[in-house]
């Protein structure tokens, strides 16, 4: 058995390669392939050298639970559990005003009616695309 081999087994007996570990690893393999996959795995595991486990794990699980297959959803969805554990002094915790920025995570999540506006006309810039610049001869210079 190679080395790294055992040490995945190491982690999944001390409880650290949880099964959100092996659903979020196993999603990101049918989606980009074993290659990409991995290399999104072992992004994630080194998220646990800054990160607390629980919170590494609440990351994987909010990014599985939103469909995000990348290691940086991971590592963004981590911190926001880190900060909801340890608000930082940047700012009070319980900030009465709401943010105007949305969460994907809470959009995808609170089935927003489809957008049924129409799609804007890109008329214009296409007219500026079939426009050609004179030439130098078009202009009356020599070339």
């Amino acid at each position: 058995m190679p080395a790294r081999a055992t040490a995945l087994e190491g982690a999944r007996a001390a409880g650290k390669f949880t099964p959100v570990h092996d659903a979020w690893w196993e999603a990101v393999r049918k989606a980009h392939g074993d290659a990409e996959g991995t290399r999104a795995r072992i992004e994630v595991l080194l998220l646990h050298r800054h990160m607390t486990h629980d919170h590494v794990v609440a990351g994987i699980a909010a990014a599985l639970k939103a469909g995000a297959l990348t290691a940086d959803v991971v590592a963004l969805e981590a911190r926001k559990a880190a900060n909801a554990d340890h608000p930082t002094a940047d700012g009070p915790p319980d900030d009465p005003q709401p943010s105007p920025l949305a969460s994907l995570t809470a959009r995808r999540l609170a089935r927003l009616p489809a957008d049924t506006r129409p799609l804007p006309s890109l008329a214009a810039y296409d007219a500026l695309l079939r426009h050609h610049p004179p030439t130098a001869r078009q202009k009356g210079e020599q070339p």
